[in-house]
């Protein structure tokens, strides 16, 4: 007799929950501003002037962005290390604060978070041991001429070698130059480190070595 006085309260309870989403969009965010100051060739140039891209996916993804908020479409701006949102036709920068420290894209599964200052890195392994891959776009200038019989060098985005890093519970660590450099960075772990080291021939650059290491660190 009880089962359906239950069941309504679950299903207003569910209701109330996804109506009282916040909207994300009102006072105090700033706006996307896609353009780099200061270029040989002109005090301002926009994105559509640079060759290559400055995004990780230029195309906008639906994601969610916090657990207070709805799900916006977004896309990541390696270049400026901003997220971007859209709504109403507008582009907004995502403020780089705790409320809004994890973004989920929907159909990717990708995974952003924000680690205090040092900015976003995506989440490719969750655990006590944390993996992370920070990417980084350069901004190359545009280069003129050095005759008339050469063609100039236009302005271009150029996509650098992703570094990885491992969190703990205390701290970020990475960088490393070798193997032997990681275990030293994880000195309670250096003697489990060093065993599992010598049996698999893992490379610090290559990502799927580094998903085997931290997989094991969480075994442990």
């Amino acid at each position: 007799m009880k089962t359906v006085p239950i069941l309504l309260f679950l299903f207003i309870c569910s209701n109330y929950n996804s109506q009282t989403l916040l909207s994300l969009y009102g006072t105090g965010l700033v706006p996307s501003n896609n353009s780099v100051i200061g270029s040989k060739k002109s005090d301002k140039l926009t994105y559509d002037e640079i060759e290559g891209s400055a995004y990780f996916d230029k195309q906008f993804s639906m994601a969610s962005v916090s657990t207070s908020y709805e799900d916006v479409l977004v896309r990541y701006n390696i270049y400026k290390d901003e997220v971007e949102f859209k709504k109403n036709e507008e582009i907004m920068v995502l403020p780089k604060t705790d409320t809004f420290s994890k973004i989920v894209f929907k159909n990717s599964k990708n995974v952003l978070v924000l680690l205090d200052s040092t900015g976003y890195y995506f989440e490719i392994v969750k655990g006590k041991y944390a993996l992370y891959k920070k990417l980084k776009t350069k901004f190359i200038d545009f280069v003129p001429a050095p005759t008339p019989y050469q063609a100039d060098q236009p302005a271009k985005f150029r996509n650098m070698e992703p570094a990885y890093y491992i969190k703990t519970n205390d701290r970020l660590i990475g960088n490393f130059k070798s193997t032997k450099d990681l275990a030293s960075q994880l000195p309670d772990k250096k003697d489990v480190l060093n065993s599992f080291l010598k049996s698999n021939k893992i490379k610090v650059d290559k990502e799927e070595d580094l998903i085997k290491l931290v997989n094991f660190l969480n075994q442990q």
